[in-house]
């Protein structure tokens, strides 16, 4: 398996971890990651929550957890440090003001088209810029408005398809559609990336519905540089959420992931449980807005509170939230480390590119 760079950055292993929101990744799962040659990542998503303690005003209180986030990462790593900011997020601007000034090595952002993320660089910002995106026209969009008003190239595309985990970029009817599938998509973001080859390298990665080294295998023969996986590293002993939520990945089967309509007015893949059929029922409502998280939440007409259902989770409290997971989650067998999860995607590339060459 070769190293790829995302400009000056290095990875070892093709791999970036995906972020994952409320708190499932911080600084534990992102430094062991970038121990082994991924890139780790940081959600920026509720920390407000997860730090309510040194305030409780939302705002400073993510920001100081981002701070702190990183800082931790940066002590237990001298490897890759990313951060996932999405769009959607209220405080967009501060996430990702923040992780710059801390010299995080990447910001990914999703959830929505990053368009104005170059303007938050100064001249001597080291961070990298990387969108995450479900089309080549959506791509092809970025690319040209960062070009056109700030001179800048994304430094590394995600292509997200709609085998992913959390909120997915897609229509409901779009989900099964073989037109949207990550396997047609990549080539065509791939395609948008090579038309600037002659400014910038842009590498693609894939996430969505990969979990083993023969799935990356399959999609980097597609032309990607390598892939973002988040699924399997939630039953890792370093990630950072409950045991009580990875445990609902062990316990789940393939039947119990489903698509679940969310407050943000996007479709989302979670594991079912009780509270999820509740919300079915219409049996949950939220209290109040805790701090107005996302953009386009509507508190007053939304059946739960998406943020406190997602921290509830976190916490190990599956009785008042729900895990959002990814298509493959139910293939969680026990706790594994980072270190393991690394060495065997890297032997299941290499038996499958064996059982290749062999035929």
């Amino acid at each position: 398996m070769k190293s790829i760079s995302i400009g000056n950055l290095t990875l070892s292993m093709p791999v970036i971890q995906g972020g994952m929101g409320v708190g499932i990744s911080l600084s534990g799962l992102a430094s062991a990651v970038a121990n082994e040659g991924g890139v780790g990542v940081i959600s920026s998503a509720g920390l407000g929550l997860l730090y309510k303690n040194f305030s409780t005003d939302y705002l400073k209180a993510s920001i100081f957890g981002l701070k702190e986030e990183i800082r931790k990462a940066r002590e237990n790593s001298n490897g890759v440090i990313g951060v996932n900011v999405m769009v959607a997020m209220s405080n967009f601007a501060d996430m990702v003001r923040t992780a710059i000034q801390e010299k995080a090595d990447i910001i990914f952002s999703g959830a929505g088209l990053p368009l104005n993320m170059p303007s938050f660089l100064k001249k001597d910002s080291t961070t990298k810029l990387v969108p995450i995106v479900s089309s080549a026209r959506a791509a092809k969009i970025i690319c040209e408005k960062w070009k056109s008003l700030y001179n800048y190239l994304p430094d590394a595309i995600v292509v997200e398809g709609p085998k992913a985990g959390g909120h997915l970029g897609y229509k409901e009817n779009q989900i099964n559609d073989v037109n949207f599938s990550l396997e047609k998509t990549i080539p065509e973001v791939v395609m948008v990336a090579d038309e600037y080859k002659s400014e910038k390298s842009i590498p693609v990665f894939a996430a969505g519905g990969i979990y083993t080294g023969e799935d990356m295998s399959r999609i980097m023969e597609l032309g990607a540089a390598g892939v973002q996986m988040g699924t399997r590293f939630v039953t890792t002993k370093e990630c950072d959420a409950s045991d009580a939520f990875k445990q609902t990945y062990i316990d789940a089967s393939e039947k119990d992931i489903e698509i679940i309509k969310s407050p943000v007015g996007m479709p989302g893949r979670a594991i079912w449980n009780s509270f999820i059929q509740r919300m079915k029922d219409g049996n949950t409502h939220p209290k109040a807005c805790v701090c107005h998280c996302i953009k386009t939440c509507d508190s007053e007409k939304s059946p739960y509170c998406i943020i406190m259902a997602l921290y509830n989770a976190f916490r190990g409290n599956l009785d008042r939230g729900y895990a959002f997971a990814g298509s493959n989650a139910f293939r969680a067998k026990g706790i594994e480390t980072v270190k393991d999860i690394f060495n065997n995607l890297k032997s299941e590339y290499e038996n499958y590119q064996m059982k290749k060459s062999a035929k």
